[in-house]
């Protein structure tokens, strides 16, 4: 895959200008990590690191084993996962681009060049859905301050908007090895360590919007067997009033997708609007517990002074490091043209 811009010419280090209303949606990625914190970690630390991009080619040889992934074309540390992250986006920017005339924005909490970007006004005004890639890990104590919390919950006050909240995994929380190898041998990632707990930004926006949600493990979703094309999810299509499901059977493969926990009982504040079937085939501590399913999508409607829409997906649906399906260009496109108001 080249990576020479194939319309136009990539921009990078700019202000971001801003994208007139036009009554199609504008749609931001912030992705809540500190690029720096994230790929100056010690490569000798087994766990709550990313891979660097030399273990990645070690892993899935020989696919990454062309020129545009060698030394003298994309970095090799920890930064070229990160960037390998950005790059999986772009197939899901360009669709979603050409649905509604707008470029996808793309922020980071703490970028390459350590500008701090928290989530304000300067993000929000010309934003109607707020995509929040969950993927800092807890010990980087990233933190929503209050003033981004109340920034947001304004914001939801505006008809048409969409926060989707996109908290990654949180593998090995316990401090039972035996148990963190049970996790680790269930999704038999071998580029994701015994223990990588991440999302601690996403949580502390969660706490302070009201979102009654935990993102816990990392399960290993079913397949079809000898495939990696996902089994089908479960689809509570009656509670589907977005119709975000529209056309969508399944998602994209990845090994280690994380458990929407919800921690209310009132379903009216939040909706489950679909569950993935797990691989049974290794034991886990979720399955032991009697699960074969576990919540992967997850909606609550507007309430109160809130007219916004607030969603719950794994990041990872929007990337393509595990493959593209006309259902998941079908979710894409739903996000993309839901309702404005």
């Amino acid at each position: 895959m080249s990576r020479i811009a194939e319309e136009g010419a990539r921009t990078y280090n700019q202000i971001h200008l801003p994208r007139k209303y036009t009554g199609k949606r504008r749609v931001s990625i912030y992705w809540t990590w500190s690029y720096p914190w994230e790929s100056n970690r010690d490569v000798a630390e087994l766990d709550n690191r990313f891979s660097t991009m030399t273990e990645v080619r070690r892993v899935a040889w020989p696919q990454y084993e062309t020129p545009e992934w060698s030394a003298a074309e994309f970095l090799q540390g920890i930064a070229g996962t990160l960037e390998l992250f950005h790059v999986s986006t772009l197939d899901f920017q360009k669709l979603v681009g050409e649905i509604t005339d707008h470029p996808v924005a793309v922020f980071q909490r703490i970028d390459q060049a350590g500008f701090k970007v928290p989530i304000d006004e300067a993000i929000l005004a010309d934003t109607d859905t707020l995509m929040v890639f969950g993927l800092d890990h807890l010990v980087s104590e990233q933190e929503a301050a209050p003033e981004e919390i109340a920034a947001i919950r304004d914001w939801l006050k505006r008809e048409g908007t969409c926060l989707l909240l996109a908290p990654h995994h949180d593998v090995g929380f316990t401090t039972d090895m035996k148990q963190r190898q049970m996790e680790y041998r269930h999704h038999r990632d071998p580029l994701v360590p015994r223990q990588q707990r991440f999302g601690q930004y996403t949580r502390s926006l969660m706490k302070g919007l009201g979102v009654p949600v935990m993102n816990k493990y990392g399960l290993r979703p079913a397949t079809v067997k000898g495939t990696n094309d996902l089994m089908p999810v479960t689809a509570y299509r009656d509670l589907d009033k977005l119709g975000l499901l529209e056309g969508v059977t399944t998602f994209n493969f990845h090994p280690h997708l994380p458990h929407y926990e919800v921690t209310t009982t009132d379903t009216n504040s939040i909706r489950l609007l679909a569950r993935q079937p797990i691989n049974l085939e290794r034991p886990h501590p979720f399955v032991e517990e009697g699960n074969k399913e576990f919540n992967c999508f997850l909606w609550m409607p507007p309430a109160n002074e809130r007219p916004g829409d607030i969603v719950l997906a794994d990041s990872t649906i929007f990337t393509t490091l595990f493959g593209v399906s006309d259902s998941l260009k079908n979710f894409w496109r739903n996000l993309a043209t839901m309702r404005m108001g």
